[in-house]
């Protein structure tokens, strides 16, 4: 009895449904990643892969591999009703099997192998072909996702390690490698815990085909980066990451991609994910393609691309990068370089819309993450609900407290006190936001030095000014972030292709910055007075911003508790200040917690023994007042015993 041979390709009922079509035309399909690309699965007790792709302008569209010789008349799809999704089983295809789709256009004779837009996984660049994969991984963190509400919340402590997982640590003796996914799960975990740090966030890890993008430009909107593993390895770096208390954050590049051929741009002989006209759809800074937001698919791509992250990958938050260029169709464009929006402006109406929608689902469907813009201009309320007229992100980053205290700090502290307004400014909109106080990478590239190289004076005062500055943004209001190497105080600007200087940690003064970024975090986290109102007025107060001539700054810190209130003074010159008196609200004792010019520190250990009493003698507004001593580039944390 003879049977008939397995056809190359079947077409069943499909993994798509009338539905899934209906909202995927619509915009409204959060989960493309169930449906569309490419997985695995048994059809007619036949094993083989289920492939479906968007190509609505295509003629024919087939795909392609080693399997078949990468022949493209071997293994066609067919198209899914008027969707313009294209369809097919491949029997005997499965996990590993490398793959294009081959997509010959109805324009041009355009004929093109492009990369699947949701593939889960990819070959190791400058390889560009998708892989064949699957998903499944037995998580481990059940009891950090139970509690992450509160690990997120605005109101708890946010203290993020910003890395380039990369160049973070390599192997020397293995020809400098990177260390993979699951190698560096441990050693991450262990200095992260070590430090103090309660969130990671990691450069783009979504597949790029250019290292030195640094992840910013994505080819993969649904891959991990294969250079440090397979999707499950990630995954259980993030899993390591949970089972040892620290949040994990990943950035998130909706607003351009790459122009490579086998990535999203032409996709289909057309300008299918990208805007047509340039003025709309070239970045000129970085010469990528700008997505057309509003088209439906798009939209519907870009929203289940973020929710992927935060659904199978359990990420606790995605930073989106570049919201600036987003939102502004005039963004790094002259006069005449730019389309005008329908009433005249200069904001993009579809990129806007995006955005909203965008936090909406996400805190519709993972209330307990965060998103967090990185947005670098006064555009209001980025971080104010979508309902009263917000964008609705969580937190913001504050660019202009970074711009303006490196501004500040980057002078000689004898010309300081003629720009005292650099430090104070920011309290005139400090509560505008939910903000994220960042010391990012973007501060430590392209020629701008290091943050140690970036303080004035000798290298006892640029070690100083530079505890002084993350003392001090230790104890502003809002959350914070610190890209990796600041707390080796690295002397050299950060550089991908290498690991960062831990021969540094040999000497004393880079050890002390470490063990001070260690005590800092600690103390954030303790004392509810630094952390629980962050982003609210009621945790911030002046005592005196004005001593301009000293170059000095003193303020407390509040918590939900009326006690355990905390001082923070802050001395921007290497001259000590002694009986310096600052008011406070009360009697009693004042602890000295911390202080960035211990010895411990590398400092000279001028302190105030370890605290003050407070003395009924009223000063400025308050009925007592403190006789303190400031050391010389310094800021010390004193905790009302009251």
């Amino acid at each position: 009895m003879s049977t008939s041979p397995t056809p190359p390709v079947l077409y069943p009922a499909g993994l798509l449904t009338d539905q899934d079509l209906y909202l995927f035309n619509e915009g409204s399909h959060l989960r493309l990643y169930d449906k569309l690309g490419a997985h695995p699965g048994i059809v007619d007790g036949v094993a083989g892969t289920y492939f479906a792709v968007w190509a609505p302008s295509a003629e024919h569209v087939s795909v392609v591999g080693d399997f078949n010789a990468w022949n493209p008349s071997s293994h066609e799809l067919r198209p899914r009703q008027t969707s313009g999704i294209w369809e097919g089983f491949l029997p005997g295809v499965g996990k590993g099997t490398v793959y294009k789709y081959h997509v010959v256009s109805r324009y041009h004779g355009y004929q093109v192998d492009k990369a699947d837009p949701l593939a889960l996984f990819a070959e190791v660049p400058p390889k560009t072909a998708s892989v064949v994969w699957d998903l499944d991984y037995a998580w481990g963190d059940r009891d950090w996702m139970a509690q992450r509400r509160d690990r997120n919340a605005l109101g708890a402590p946010m203290s993020i390690y910003e890395m380039h997982l990369g160049s973070w640590m390599r192997v020397p003796e293995e020809n400098n490698r990177e260390f993979t996914y699951r190698e560096l799960a441990p050693k991450l975990a262990d200095y992260l815990k070590q430090l103090g740090f309660t969130h990671v966030e990691f450069l783009p890890l979504m597949e790029h085909p250019f290292g030195g993008s640094w992840g910013y430009q994505c080819t993969g909107f649904f891959a991990p980066t294969s250079r440090f593993g397979t999707p499950q390895d990630l995954m259980y770096l993030i899993d390591y990451l949970h089972q040892h208390e620290i949040g994990v954050i990943l950035d998130w590049v909706p607003a351009h991609f790459p122009s490579d051929e086998h990535g999203l741009g032409y996709f289909d002989g057309t300008h299918l994910y990208e805007h047509a006209d340039p003025k709309k759809g070239f970045h000129p800074d970085w010469s990528s393609l700008i997505f057309n937001y509003s088209r439906h698919e798009v939209r519907g791509f870009l929203l289940s691309s973020g929710l992927y992250w935060l659904d199978r990958f359990h990420a606790d938050g995605l930073r989106v990068d570049a919201v600036a260029s987003m939102i502004y169709l005039d963004y790094s464009r002259k006069q005449g370089e730019w389309i005008p929006n329908e009433h005249g402006g200069r904001e993009n109406l579809d990129a806007i819309q995006f955005l909203r929608r965008f936090n909406e689902e996400v805190y519709r469907n993972f209330p307990d993450v965060q998103t967090i813009a990185e947005e670098s201009t006064s555009w209001p309320m980025v971080s104010r609900p979508t309902y009263l007229g917000g964008l609705g992100f969580g937190l913001k980053w504050d660019m202009g407290w970074m711009h303006d205290t490196l501004t500040y700090l980057r002078r000689d502290s004898i010309f300081r006190r003629y720009h005292h307004n650099e430090l104070i400014f920011r309290m005139v909109y400090a509560f505008s936001e939910n903000f994220c106080l960042a010391l990012s990478h973007d501060e430590v590239v392209h020629g701008k030095g290091s943050l140690l190289n970036k303080m004035p004076g000798d290298d006892w005062q640029k070690f100083a000014n530079l505890r002084l500055l993350f003392g001090y943004m230790y104890g502003q209001t809002g959350k914070k972030l610190l890209f990796m190497g600041g707390e080796l105080a690295q002397r050299h600007e950060w550089r991908h292709e290498t690991s960062l200087d831990w021969h540094l940690l040999a000497y004393y003064p880079h050890r002390g910055v470490q063990k001070w970024l260690e005590d800092l975090n600690r103390l954030y986290r303790t004392e509810p007075s630094l952390h629980e109102f962050d982003c609210s007025q009621a945790g911030f107060e002046w005592i005196d911003c004005h001593d301009a001539e000293a170059s000095t700054l003193t303020f407390l810190r509040k918590g939900r508790s009326p006690g355990g209130l905390m001082l923070v003074a802050c001395n921007f010159t290497p001259v000590p200040r002694y009986d310096y008196r600052v008011d406070v609200p009360h009697g009693g004792f004042w602890k000295e917690m911390l202080n960035s010019d211990a010895a411990d520190y590398g400092g000279s250990g001028l302190g105030n023994s370890g605290g003050v009493e407070a003395t009924p003698v009223a000063y400025h507004s308050r009925p007592f007042s403190l006789n303190l001593t400031l050391p010389p580039l310094a800021v010390v944390f004193l905790r009302s015993e009251h």
